[in-house]
């Protein structure tokens, strides 16, 4: 069973306790999805914290205040990005000018990150515009869809110069306890979720989500990527975990039931998964299968998730032999269930 722990969620710019040294801090997000959790660990007289809010103003206005409240009695340490997407990444390099902490993220998280800032040129935006049609989106939608793929440096003004590597297994030491780093693939290149084994904490990113899927998208760069069957199998590694962890997500509230969770989430794609190769009767473009996944209409920004979820679920479906995708003379992507 998934069991919310007994809290009510902080106001934003609030911290709260959460867990032994560690403190629960939201800040917005101009979204459906309207907040980031991020982790305040203390660490000797100061903190680490894990993750940063977008670049946004509001977020900016918070981390202000709370710089201020400290009073140059307490600073960041260390920072700790999971992953590179604006939400967990946004301010790192601003916190990181301004309060100078030790910065830690998965290489291949700080690559991706540095890549999306400046891959943004008249070459990128055609690769995006060959992509939106190869998976059937027609000529007069594809700039606007085009266009809400990228936004990135408008929410990661800047990243730190240099960084230190996490790999999986690394023990990072915070207030003289090890936190283990977990990588899990598939939502993002390098995933990191953090393991605290003494209280049984795991910070668990995105990775793990109390109500709602994480995003697992396939995107212009590596259109044939499976990172849905990568997502599947982390999720597996973390079974290894003791069942009754404190999960602290990104999103939605703090629970215990880890493994009732990821039986939860495993179920929900092995049945996305049926659905959309029983629907795949006919040759059917990537735009064409959202349907047979989702019961609602998007707006650009959210129809370009939705299209990477549904491609990657489809490739999954050609990685275990039950698809096959045929390139028409148009160049457009169709996929037919064997």
């Amino acid at each position: 069973m998934v069991e919310p722990l007994p809290l009510s969620p902080p106001q934003f710019g609030c911290p709260i306790p959460v867990a032994p040294g560690v403190h629960w801090l939201r800040t917005p997000m101009p979204f459906a999805l309207d907040h980031i959790n991020l982790w305040l660990l203390e660490d000797g007289c100061d903190f680490t914290l894990v993750d940063t809010g977008l670049a946004s103003e509001p977020t900016m206005a918070i981390w202000s205040e709370l710089i201020s409240k400290w009073g140059g009695e307490r600073t960041l340490r260390q920072l700790i990005c999971t992953h590179f997407h604006p939400d967990h990444a946004g301010l790192a390099g601003w916190l990181v000018e301004r309060l100078g902490p030790r910065f830690h993220m998965s290489r291949e998280e700080w690559l991706t990150a540095n890549l999306h800032r400046l891959d943004v040129g008249d070459e990128a935006y055609r690769g995006a515009e060959r992509f939106y049609h190869c998976v059937g989106i027609p000529a007069e939608r594809r700039p606007e869809i085009t266009s809400a793929f990228f936004g990135y440096a408008e929410r990661v003004r800047s990243l730190p110069r240099s960084f230190q590597r996490i790999r999986d297994g690394d023990r990072i030491e915070i207030n003289g306890e090890p936190w283990e780093a977990i990588v899990t693939l598939g939502h993002a290149p390098e995933h990191v979720c953090l393991f605290n084994p003494r209280h049984k904490i795991l910070i668990s990113g995105d990775q793990v989500l109390p109500k709602i899927t994480t995003n697992v998208s396939v995107g212009p760069w590596e259109p044939r990527a499976n990172p849905l069957g990568m997502f599947l199998d982390a999720l597996d590694s973390l079974r290894r975990l003791p069942a009754d962890v404190t999960v602290l997500p990104s999103h939605g509230m703090p629970f215990k039931g880890l493994h009732a969770r990821i039986n939860q989430l495993q179920a929900h794609h092995d049945e996305r998964l049926s659905s959309l190769r029983d629907g795949l009767v006919q040759p059917t473009t990537v735009l064409a299968s959202l349907p047979l996944l989702f019961k609602r209409q998007f707006a650009p920004h959210d129809e370009r998730f939705a299209l990477g979820e549904a491609l990657a679920h489809l490739n999954l479906l050609l990685a275990r032999g039950q698809a096959v995708r045929e390139e028409s003379d148009d160049g457009v992507w169709r996929y037919r269930r064997v």
